[in-house]
């Protein structure tokens, strides 16, 4: 499910990123046969039900070219289907930078804070830049179309939803989807789409010029997506992540209720006519036979598109309950993997998976970057998948063969009641991965003499054996944590060169499993994902929480965010650099520390990454070559979603939405701010 663990206190003064379901296998030993195997020789069924034709044996494709060229739009939560988030725009260059200037700004009124009658709200979305507009969804569920060089309205559009945390801690959205018929027609209403997904499960579809609902959308324009949610209809199918747009399609997958239960709606992909909204095709990835017992593993993540091949790829979570497995050692090969299907029918093609019988929550949370590499003089049509557990997957997109290998390793046994983790796990080593995951980063002296010893005393007794180690009763360390790692926003490439950008948190956090009884008995409050959650139906609930002393310091030590560089076409990292500047009680610490982040970078041809995250407030722009800052400014609250960078009549422009996330910092809001170079 999806979750971003509390991290607002993670990092000390000066003075002193979402979890969904769970994936399992068997133990799986060294060269048996692998997932991606599995699925290409028939011997995983993965359910695919459609209310047409029956889906015919998959015919033999013919070789493909590269990735298509980008446009200076930004049409997509990614900005574009390959998720590179990467843009052609080149007037913005290191050597001008620092001119930049705010050129407009906007505040949409759709903001709380969580002290009065609202949640408070969570507001991570991606603006679109299509059709000469800016399209934006807010965390009231409304959807803005504004004027890109001024911020003028242009018309608004209210889904009227319920404005309740059904199934998160707050309220969130991670913006819309722009869509338009591949020939319009002129003067007919929408030919040219903008949908906006609510946490109460509807799907809204208005016209891009008028803002006006589609009637022939669903109902009235309205799609009422929880009619599909029939097995452990605990929750609705929240739709906080916007849809996945390719050709007359919509992909759809769907967010859930957090550690509350062990079994809970199973995990599904349904992909709709993106005119009417008639259900195409629906891949589910729990085997029929467990699904009432178990649950989720589901896609709440972006998903990228190979627009050549017509391949859709889907970063899928882990099942449910998270941190315990004995209601699932059957196989579940597709959970917690990032899974292939053809977008014409939902045929899975192939599927790897990153971890077996997942018991750490380590969901696959972002799209993977779609990049065609040069590996050893030979051309690689490649896919690069970031994850919590901090390891960067490298993939062959056509096969999801592992282009620099991939080794099952020995991990520790679990001695929970009725536990059955896998005997290994795979691990990616190349590129290195963002953590040093042997052992988790030492104690920070001054944390806990300030605390008088209790930093030491937090982890007394405890578990650590590396990665994977299993939650237990004694309690776990686990490093990374659910936090991260990388986080939803993942990476950002550069198609020429092949060099990958990416942020990650490095945070330790505790987890210990609560017997049933003690549990009903002793359990406490929950937070915004910290504290205690049941796993109702299962033997243990848990207690998951920041190693922090009771001043809020981290009993770690620094840097608790870093920006790193790789050259995917070697394998190898290029640098790593601590990222932002950690705030606490009004103070910033050193920026060697860095800070725990949420949201992603973007690059652009004129040799500039732009990125927002981090826990101080600030959007920066960052030199590619060496991770150093070129420029940056203050906004209202973390910008914890995608940066957008677009050219409009002639002009580069770079877009944040300072929305604010209390898990980094209780400081939210609702600015849509945007920079350019001056005019002269």
């Amino acid at each position: 499910m999806e979750a971003e663990t509390d991290l607002q206190s993670a990092a000390p003064s000066a003075g002193s990123e979402a979890p969904e379901g769970e994936g399992g296998s068997s133990p799986a030993e060294p060269g048996t046969t692998t997932t991606s195997q599995a699925v290409q020789e028939g011997e995983v069924s993965s359910e695919i039900t459609s209310p047409r034709d029956s889906v015919e044996a998959q015919e033999e494709r013919e070789p493909k070219g590269p990735i298509a060229p980008k446009t200076t739009d930004w049409t997509t939560f990614n900005g574009d289907l390959a998720a590179q988030k990467y843009s052609p725009a080149d007037q913005i260059t290191p050597e001008n930078v620092d001119q930049l200037e705010k050129v407009w700004e906007i505040h949409t009124g759709d903001v709380s804070g969580g002290s009065g009658d609202l949640p408070a709200t969570v507001w991570s979305a991606t603006p679109i830049y299509a059709n000469d507009t800016i399209y934006l969804g807010t965390p009231f569920y409304r959807i803005l179309a504004l004027d890109p060089a001024t911020g003028e309205q242009k018309w608004a559009y209210d889904t009227k939803s319920t404005l309740e945390a059904l199934t998160q801690p707050a309220l969130k959205n991670r913006g819309v989807t722009y869509w338009e018929a591949e020939n319009p027609k002129p003067d007919t209403p929408c030919e040219k789409r903008v949908y906006i997904g609510t946490m109460d499960a509807t799907l809204h579809a208005v016209d891009a010029d008028s803002g006006k609902p589609c009637e022939d959308f669903g109902k009235n324009g309205v799609l009422d997506v929880n009619k599909w949610n029939k097995t452990n209809d605990r929750w609705p199918l929240s739709l906080l992540q916007p849809p996945t747009a390719y050709k007359d399609k919509l992909f759809i997958g769907w967010a859930g209720k957090d550690w509350a239960w062990a079994s809970a709606p199973p995990g599904s992909v349904f992909a709709v006519d993106a005119r009417t909204g008639e259900l195409d095709w629906q891949v589910n990835f729990l085997p029929a036979d467990i699904r009432e017992k178990t649950g989720t593993a589901n896609v709440w993540a972006s998903m990228s598109v190979d627009e050549e091949r017509g391949i859709l790829y889907l970063p899928v979570s882990s099942p449910s309950p998270n941190y315990w497995g004995g209601n699932r050692t059957e196989d579940i090969p597709l959970a917690t993997s990032v899974t292939a299907v053809d977008t014409e029918n939902g045929k899975i093609l192939w599927s790897r998976q990153l971890i077996h019988h997942d018991v750490w929550d380590y969901d696959t949370n972002s799209a993977p970057t779609l990049v065609d590499l040069t590996v050893d003089g030979e051309k690689v049509p490649a896919l690069v998948q970031t994850t919590k557990q901090s390891m960067l997957y490298v993939l062959n997109r056509e096969t999801g063969e592992p282009v620099f290998g991939m080794d099952e390793r020995p991990v520790p046994a679990s001695d929970a009641e009725g536990e059955e983790v896998s005997a290994t796990q795979p691990f990616a080593m190349k590129p290195p991965p963002s953590h040093d995951f042997a052992r988790y980063p030492p104690m920070n002296t001054l944390a806990n003499l300030l605390s008088f010893g209790e930093c030491k005393e937090m982890i007394d007794g405890m578990r650590y054996d590396g990665l994977f180690t299993p939650p237990s009763e004694e309690g776990t360390i686990v490093y990374p944590g659910t936090a991260g790692g990388m986080q939803w926003g993942g990476g950002t490439v550069d198609p020429e060169t092949g060099h990958f950008y990416v942020n990650t948190s490095k945070v330790v956090q505790t987890l210990t499993l609560v017997p049933r009884d003690e549990y009903e008995k002793d359990a406490g409050g929950s937070g915004n994902e910290q504290g205690y959650y049941p796993q109702t139906g299962a033997p243990y609930g848990f207690k998951l929480i920041n190693w922090l002393n009771s001043m809020g310091l981290p009993c770690w030590d620094p840097p608790y965010g870093t920006l790193l560089a790789y050259d995917l076409n070697s394998g190898e990292k290029l640098w790593e650099v601590p990222f932002g500047r950690s705030k606490k009680w009004g103070f910033y610490g050193p920026e060697s520390w860095g800070s725990p982040n949420i949201g992603a970078p973007v690059l652009t041809a004129g040799g500039v990454i732009f990125i927002g995250a981090s826990m101080d407030g600030r959007v920066r722009a960052i030199d590619p070559e060496n991770g150093d800052v070129l420029w940056s400014d203050i906004v209202a609250a973390p910008s914890v979603s995608n940066p957008a960078v677009y050219i409009h009549d002639g002009r580069q422009y770079v877009a944040f939405v300072a929305g604010g996330n209390s898990i980094l910092s209780p400081a939210v809001s609702d600015q849509f701010v945007v920079y350019a170079l001056p005019e002269d």
